[in-house]
């Protein structure tokens, strides 16, 4: 892939959120996708859904685009709305576009035959594997309904397959595939978005796990699922047929190729497949064979999640450590006793602007205030300990909030605006080095990065340029250095600019955007959502915001506040963090 073609930028959400998104999405005319649901599809239903007899054609055309969400037997569903003629000619395959706002405007009529225009705006493209790409643009396309036999039925149209967004998501279901980050220690997710029916999802899944990750990704992940086969076909657990019968469920996959595989290798291969499985629902047990016998023999009678709950992508490093917060330039530690200064430099000085802690809390990077006058640089990257000292490893007229690798012992920031920089510490000798990251590809938005926060998984960074939101692959080079590629913009539908953004999950990231309506939104990574969070209590700005998969802090204008991702949409609102009102505190999280 070139740097080009590879930098196709995402410009715009499908958003259940329609007061956040702007509506809007272009889509290149020269690729060739098609939808996953296309891939190991079971036999068509018995009952196809038959266009109403009598019906108006321009709620005909409606419905036909309302069919055609359902990929099953080629659209079979869809191509009862089309002469026979035009069934027989339709290349449903070419591409798969999904739009919103359809209006069905007619052009001419006979007797005989009407020309329909349809014009929407579009939303977001399939490639192929289930793959979502949001674009921004507008959408036009003709048709011609001839009348048959009393009843009016689609002659001529175009290649490929047009689906209302609505439709689109409640028929397709966003699943990650699971592949294995660099260090061998972590999954890193790829979403797609999948029509199978649940009974084929096991099938469609570990085709899809075979088929490898997105272009942009497999730099920088292993996937151990690569050139294996299903030596026989998925079953339940006990053997019978996927989606036959009641009883016990689980899975029961053959593994051709795998004999030759490492102890460690096949715990990798099995958390691969057991997360991929079991975060799309698909019930464990887990028995995984490598070319007819066990894969791991302590495991004869299938794995669970638990088998490997050290790969749970969900888990996140550093809950011990706790939450901190930047009050009035100082660290302080946030607790049910109330809020303490840290020990050692970072708790008694209060001339730092952001600060950030390492996964397991024993190391600080901090952004300072040089205290020196122009033209002297403003800002000083700090390191130091927790509870300890601090030196100063680079200076810079502007330096981003440090974003800390899953290593723990590197540290990234953005000097001056475009400089992205890595300050590595050696865990021996504790001296830090500082070295250039290659970021061509972000420099080439022509704009200023203003955040950058790595994933947890150390395989994604998101950014913020010109008040933009990106996301892109962090991708380590053969000779040691790092890379950051791919950027794609996912949240343009913002319609405000992005102020601070932070992980939640491997896959989503929230953002605080300069709106005084719902000013933090969920961002998923392949653009393909953007969904507010509730707004109750928050006072614009909202000027940080820091995440875990389960809670999400933020800083407005007045104190600090959090909001519990698992309680219920009804009870769900801000709530205070006792002692940081009245300060200028925002929340710190490891990481």
């Amino acid at each position: 892939m070139t740097a080009a073609t590879g930098r196709r930028t995402v410009l715009v959400l499908m958003a259940v959120l329609t007061t956040v998104l702007s509506g809007c999405a272009s889509l290149p005319s020269s690729s060739a996708p098609q939808a996953i649901g296309t891939v190991a599809r079971g036999p068509v239903a018995e009952e196809l859904p038959e266009p109403a007899p009598g019906r108006e054609p321009s709620l005909l055309v409606r419905d036909f685009v309302k069919a055609s969400t359902d990929p099953t037997d080629r659209h079979a569903g869809a191509r009862q709305f089309l002469t026979p003629e035009a069934a027989d000619r339709w290349n449903d395959g070419a591409i798969a576009i999904v739009v919103d706002k359809i209006d069905v405007l007619e052009e001419s009529r006979t007797d005989d035959s009407i020309e329909y225009t349809i014009r929407a705006n579009r939303v977001g493209q399939l490639d192929t594997g289930g793959q979502y790409r949001a674009e921004q643009g507008s959408f036009e396309t003709r048709l011609t309904l001839v009348l048959r036999d009393g009843q009016w039925r689609i002659d001529e149209l175009p290649s490929g397959v047009v689906m209302d967004r609505t439709q689109f998501l409640g028929s397709y279901q966003r699943r990650s595939l699971y592949f294995v980050d660099p260090t061998g220690t972590t999954l890193v997710p790829d979403q797609r978005w999948i029509a199978a029916s649940q009974d084929r999802m096991a099938d469609t899944l570990i085709t899809l796990l075979q088929a490898g990750p997105r272009l942009s990704l497999e730099p920088a992940v292993r996937n151990v699922v690569n050139g294996l086969t299903t030596a026989q076909a998925i079953t339940k657990a006990d053997g019978r047929p996927t989606g036959v019968g009641v009883g016990p469920g689980g899975v029961r996959i053959d593994l051709g190729g795998a004999s030759p595989l490492d102890g460690a290798t096949r715990t990798l291969l099995a958390a691969q497949i057991v997360w991929t499985l079991a975060r799309a629902e698909v019930s464990g047990p887990y028995v995984l064979l490598a070319d007819g016998v066990p894969l791991d023999p302590e495991f004869p009678d299938g794995w669970t999640t638990a088998d490997l709950a050290e790969f749970d992508p969900s888990a996140v490093a550093g809950t011990d450590v706790g939450l901190h917060a930047l009050r009035d330039g100082s660290l302080v530690r946030v607790g049910s006793n109330g809020v303490t200064p840290v020990p050692g430099f970072f708790g008694t000085v209060n001339t730092m602007r952001s600060i950030a802690l390492s996964t397991d809390g024993t190391l600080v990077a901090a952004v300072s205030d040089t205290g020196r006058p122009a033209p002297a640089p403003p800002d000083a990257l700090l390191i130091g300990s927790y509870g300890g000292s601090a030196f100063p490893v680079a200076e810079g007229g502007t330096i981003t909030r440090p974003t800390w690798g899953p290593d723990r012992d590197a540290v990234w920031a953005v000097i001056d605006g475009s400089a992205v920089r890595r300050a590595v510490r050696d865990p021996a000798t504790g001296q830090v080095s500082l070295t250039d990251v290659e970021s061509s590809e972000i420099a080439e938005l022509g704009g200023q990065i203003t955040e950058l926060r790595l994933s947890r998984d150390g395989v994604r960074a998101a950014l913020i340029v010109d008040g933009a939101v990106y996301v892109c692959v962090v991708v380590r080079r053969a000779d040691g250095t790092y890379s950051l590629r791919e950027p794609e913009a996912v949240a343009a539908g913002l319609a405000s600019a992005a102020l601070s953004l932070d992980w939640s999950t491997g896959d989503t990231v929230v953002v605080a955007r300069a709106a005084t309506e719902i000013p933090i939104v969920q961002v998923a990574v392949d653009g393909s959502r953007l969904d507010g969070l509730p707004s109750r209590n928050l006072t614009a700005p909202v000027v940080s915001v820091d995440a875990t998969p389960s809670t999400t802090y933020v800083a407005d204008s007045r104190a600090v506040f959090e909001i519990d991702d698992s309680d219920p949409a009804s009870d769900r609102y801000w709530r205070e963090v006792p002692g940081l009102t009245g300060a200028r505190s925002v929340p710190v999280l490891p990481g």
